[in-house]
């Protein structure tokens, strides 16, 4: 499993947790409140009371029959004024919509911060760095090169583009494999911008036909092997393939460059160093 995929489902297990934790809280205040409610009732208790006699039970069948004469007589009169709500209901509702919004706008943060994390971390496939890019036709890019004198940048693939000699081919197939070799094979290798050393963006000179490091001076020739500096390694690179008159640099897998002392193509400096 790849570091990519690792840190995505530790993302997923964390708002899952979360989750789950601001659902039983939640659940927990609720269920609180409610035995609260429910403790706060009418309280009834006491010993069973005798059954009365008859002649209690006559004299409340009096009691009674005046009781419901009062009620008929007071049926005409205007109703009563209603009083105001128990302060503790108020502030049991009040505090249930506190503790329920709090909850739904964690929810709604901890969801959010996860969606982000994993559409940041999930590689692209649909074109772009992470992926195949098509970096254009072969003639319009080889023409480009050589009228400019310097490789052809790849911004969506951030790489360099350079040719590749054809007579350094047997040299480079003791020292390369896979993609890379078969790109120089086709004339073509594809350089990661990062410099190895500390990873700041390698420009290139057009004084030393070099890639030149400006933050601590590290040096590499046009085909990204080192030449001097800091740099543990030549500049990583990517595979290429050609695609009918296309170029496509495969930026799903960075390649490890070439030690220190490979040199294929015995390209010298060409003129004053910029770094």
């Amino acid at each position: 499993m790849s570091d990519s995929a690792l840190v995505i489902a530790a993302v997923v297990t964390v708002v899952a947790l979360a989750a789950l934790f601001v659902y039983t809280t939640a659940a927990r205040r609720d269920r609180t409140a409610a035995l609260r409610d429910g403790d706060e009732g009418p309280s009834g208790g006491g010993a069973e009371t005798e059954r009365s006699p008859g002649r209690d039970i006559e004299r409340a069948a009096v009691l009674e029959h005046q009781s419901n004469a009062a009620l008929a007589a007071a049926a005409d009169a205007a109703p009563a004024v209603r009083g105001p709500m128990d302060p503790e209901v108020l502030d049991v509702t009040r505090r249930q919509f506190m503790n329920r919004g709090i909850t739904a706008f964690f929810g709604l943060g901890v969801g959010g911060f996860g969606l982000a994390a994993i559409s940041f971390l999930w590689p692209s496939r649909s074109g772009g760095f992470g992926s195949k890019v098509n970096v254009g036709k072969i003639d319009e890019i080889v023409s480009q090169i050589n009228s400019k004198r310097e490789p052809f940048y790849v911004p969506e693939a951030r790489t360099w583009l350079a040719t590749y000699p054809k007579e350094a081919v047997p040299k480079a197939k003791g020292v390369y494999t896979g993609a890379v070799l078969q790109g120089m094979e086709n004339g073509f290798v594809a350089l990661y911008q990062k410099c190895v050393h500390l990873g700041c963006r390698v420009p290139w000179c057009a004084g030393s036909q070099w890639f030149e490091c400006p933050c601590h001076g590290s040096q590499y020739n046009r085909v990204g092997e080192q030449k001097g500096g800091p740099a543990p390694r030549g500049l990583d690179r990517f595979g290429v393939s050609i695609a009918g008159d296309s170029i496509v640099v495969d930026t799903q897998e960075v390649v490890q460059g070439p030690p220190i002392g490979t040199d294929t193509t015995g390209q010298g400096a060409e003129g004053p160093h910029c770094a």
